[in-house]
């Protein structure tokens, strides 16, 4: 028998007001079909998304990027919702695929208001990958966070 994982912290990615899941207006991320987590609605100013976890960055495009911890876990950030569909155009990558980073430094940026601005959702996902629900704890549901600030722990 294995061990149990320890907790790990999941820091806000971008500045804004933590939303449920189940808010997200996408179904795939509302269901968590992708896994459990949380939302932020952002802030809409010109702003830097930081990994929310220390690790590696396993996949990284200009709308979303998935970092992975040292233990395997990794974590999906979206940036906004079917801003794939911008094909890159209002993001500026800051960092590589597959590049070690710590928590809290700076990945992408990008501009929520926007994004808005072309009919698009600015709520930005961040999903604990092949978690269950139960391992996972929001911290702050409803209230304004900074980067930085923890997000949530997975158990």
């Amino acid at each position: 028998m294995t061990d149990p994982l320890p907790p790990l912290r999941v820091l806000v990615p971008v500045p804004g007001r933590v939303v449920p899941m189940g808010d997200v207006p996408d179904p795939v991320f509302a269901a968590s079909l992708v896994g459990p987590g949380a939302a932020l609605d952002p802030n809409r100013s010109r702003q830097q998304a930081i990994a929310p976890i220390a690790g590696s960055i396993a996949k990284l495009h200009p709308h979303a990027y998935v970092v992975v911890a040292p233990d395997g876990r990794g974590v999906l950030v979206h940036l906004g919702i079917d801003t794939v569909q911008l094909k890159g155009a209002g993001f500026t990558l800051l960092a590589a695929e597959d590049d070690d980073v710590e928590a809290g430094t700076p990945v992408v940026e990008w501009d929520p208001a926007a994004i808005e601005a072309d009919g698009r959702s600015p709520v930005c996902p961040v999903v604990a990958l092949d978690a269950t629900a139960d391992a996972i704890a929001v911290v702050g549901v409803g209230d304004e966070v900074e980067a930085g600030a923890e997000l949530f722990t997975w158990s």
